[in-house]
């Protein structure tokens, strides 16, 4: 079971307009998003895009407006129905459950945040974080005891009576991210839950969301425009330009190796030691000692070079704790400037 992917979207097409056959056939000829439009009047907003989400992952879709990623987290919960493709979650068929099935997948499976808050305004922040489980027909005291709980976590405890409206943006969107988080679904969907914070709130949210994740251990589809974004929270990225997919993998991967001009773009002038994590740059000489601080193989550069204003050596361990290398201030700096280096003589 541990094996199946939490999420498994294969060959998802979708195409709005009254006659999706016709321009399907056309795409499937080759003919691109514009020709078919022009061809046929009909959309296209996703075109054979195939991603998979293991359990407990970030894993982000990013593009400019328009590129279809929006659309596509919607059809894991199917608010939109796909004009062709497969999805799965948790290796169940969502595209055949029936009304019953697919009201009980939602309230027990999957939650949803999203970008515009979504709150109920006449509700309490206490009540709008415990609506899910109300909907659910969890009775009033559990309900309340479990939202109250969330509502800590999040922080913020002594605001369980306010009213949304004498909230700030970062704080209404807190009562979304506890209002999904206590309904208590292996799977957050998260559509540009950030994006319409100030950048010093939204900031906070994103390492609010990472210290979480860390406790939670939640599988999670993020949706972002911003590449800045997508490398700080993401563990894998997947990019859609005009509906398809152009590029998916590790941050790092995604930075250091562009598939096409419109990746290099992205990542022109992104921070190096965000995207790229100490797995990929640690030395791994067996005769150096355990170091006396170390970090998981997973971690960014950027947050790892703090470190050493009181160490020279941080060691890299593996998910049991065991060390499996170690890097040096220089060693990290040595391998952004020879990344960066790389990139320019690329982009010549």
């Amino acid at each position: 079971m541990s094996d199946i992917p939490a999420i498994d979207i294969r060959h998802i097409t979708k195409i709005f307009g009254d006659d999706p056959d016709t321009a399907l056939a056309l795409l499937k000829e080759g003919k691109s998003k514009t020709e078919v439009q022009a061809e046929t009047g009909q959309v296209v907003g996703i075109n054979d895009v195939s991603i998979s989400v293991a359990r407990g992952q970030i894993y982000v879709v990013m593009g400019l407006s328009g590129s279809g990623k929006s659309t596509l987290i919607r059809h894991v919960n199917r608010l939109i129905d796909p004009t062709s493709g497969e999805i799965e979650i948790n290796g169940v068929d969502v595209l055949g459950m029936n009304l019953d099935e697919l009201r009980n997948f939602r309230r027990t499976q999957i939650a949803m945040v999203f970008q515009k808050f979504g709150l109920l305004p006449h509700r309490s922040v206490i009540d709008n974080v415990a609506y899910g489980l109300e909907v659910r027909g969890v009775g009033k005291e559990e309900r309340l005891a479990e939202a109250a709980k969330w509502i800590v976590t999040v922080g913020l405890a002594g605001y369980e009576e306010s009213q949304p409206h004498q909230l700030s943006g970062g704080q209404q969107q807190r009562v979304g991210l506890a209002r999904a988080l206590a309904m208590n679904t292996e799977i957050l969907l998260m559509d540009e839950a950030f994006s319409a914070l100030d950048p010093l709130i939204r900031s906070g949210m994103q390492d609010e969301l990472m210290v979480l994740q860390r406790e939670l251990n939640k599988t999670i589809l993020f949706i972002t425009h911003d590449f800045d974004e997508a490398l700080k929270i993401g563990d894998r990225i997947a990019v859609l330009k005009d509906g398809e997919l152009v590029q998916e993998g590790r941050p790092e991967d995604i930075v250091l190796r562009p598939a096409n001009a419109h990746i290099e773009e992205f990542v022109a002038d992104v921070n190096k030691a965000r995207a790229i994590h100490v797995r990929s740059i640690m030395s791994t000489d067996a005769n150096v000692e355990k170091c006396e601080i170390a970090v998981p193989y997973s971690s960014r550069c950027e947050d790892v070079l703090p470190l050493f204003a009181e160490h020279d050596w941080v060691g890299v361990v593996d998910e049991e704790g065991n060390q499996i290398g170690y890097v040096t201030a220089k060693g990290i700096i040595k391998a952004l400037a020879k990344h960066q280096s790389t990139m320019e003589t690329t982009a010549v």
